[in-house]
């Protein structure tokens, strides 16, 4: 199925906090279980001091149709319908939290879902190694294609979170080294994976990839995100995978100059301590969401710098 509106052509700096299971063990101790009415209040005020802080770098000048939020229903619906009524970008999240398949959230009832929200981008986050698991691959991009051709038909824009975990044969021939596999393999098996995925007949708008070390392989990914003519303006994004400031700066230069590269989603670099120092009592909310909003709002201005 071919769309002849398939892409995304805006800039896209998104702040993404659709994070659950993660959200819940790492800075709650809820583990196994779902969390009580009581907890669940608690995890969506958290997520409140993040939307502050996007709301707070918005009113510090970033340009509001670059910017957009990425959360989930469960803790983030309020957040969701108030950004929807001011004409934020938004995007929501159609996947299982915490699991290595792919699978919907609401199962056969993920379409309702979405259109409870009616977000910008409907996004899902998928783990596949195309020299993984062939039948486990294909069970996610059956579901997948599902998904894709709803949004195709429903006039959706679609996100498509591509992880490449390594697998224990491809570890073993870097020594068991992850810095090796991220800068030696994984930039070629995020191609294959693309391919594979585009092959199925899963048709992104924007990709939202791992962060790589060289515009060479940044290069490549652009190139594969936009290999035929109906998918000339498909749009890619890179995502900051929880990792230190210094590290995600780098990507963003390295990307920001490449045709084909609309932005970035970076969540946990930017809202992970402040949260955590509330939870300690070692900072106030208000504090928290100032220091969300500076660590954002930086992150966007270097990509507007380096792309000028």
């Amino acid at each position: 199925m071919q769309n002849a509106n398939l892409g995304f052509k805006n800039d896209l700096f998104v702040l993404p906090f659709d994070h659950r299971g993660s959200f819940q063990e790492k800075l709650f101790g809820i583990k196994g279980r779902i969390p009580t009415e009581s907890e669940t209040a608690e995890i969506a005020s958290y997520k409140d001091i993040i939307y502050e802080g996007f709301k707070k770098s918005l009113k510090q000048g970033l340009p509001v149709e670059k910017c957009g939020i990425l959360v989930d229903e469960q803790f983030g619906s309020s957040i969701l319908k108030d950004a929807k009524s001011h004409g934020y970008t938004t995007a929501c999240p159609a996947e299982k939290s915490g699991q290595d398949e792919f699978d919907f959230e609401y199962g056969p009832e993920f379409g309702a879902h979405i259109n409870k929200f009616n977000p910008t981008l409907v996004k899902v986050l998928v783990r596949l190694n195309p020299e993984a698991d062939k039948i486990l691959n294909e069970r996610q991009l059956a579901r997948l294609k599902q998904l894709s051709h709803y949004c195709q038909e429903h006039g959706r824009k679609f996100m498509f979170e591509l992880l490449v975990p390594a697998t224990p044969q491809q570890l073993k021939t870097v020594d068991s080294n992850q810095a090796r596999f991220d800068s030696e393999l994984r930039p070629s098996l995020m191609i294959s994976a693309m391919k594979q995925i585009q092959d199925f007949g899963v048709e992104p708008d924007v990709w939202k990839l791992e962060g790589v070390e060289t515009r060479s392989d940044v290069e490549r990914l652009a190139a594969q995100a936009r290999n035929s003519a109906h998918r000339k303006n498909v749009g890619v994004i890179l995502l900051g995978r929880g990792e230190n400031a210094e590290k995600v700066r780098h990507w963003l230069k390295v990307a920001a100059s490449v045709d084909g590269l609309v932005g970035f989603a970076v969540g946990r670099t930017v809202f992970w301590e402040p949260l955590k120092a509330v939870k300690e009592g070692r900072m106030d909310r208000d504090t928290a969401s100032s220091k969300i909003a500076e660590t954002y709002k930086g992150f966007c201005d270097l990509w507007m710098e380096a792309r000028a």
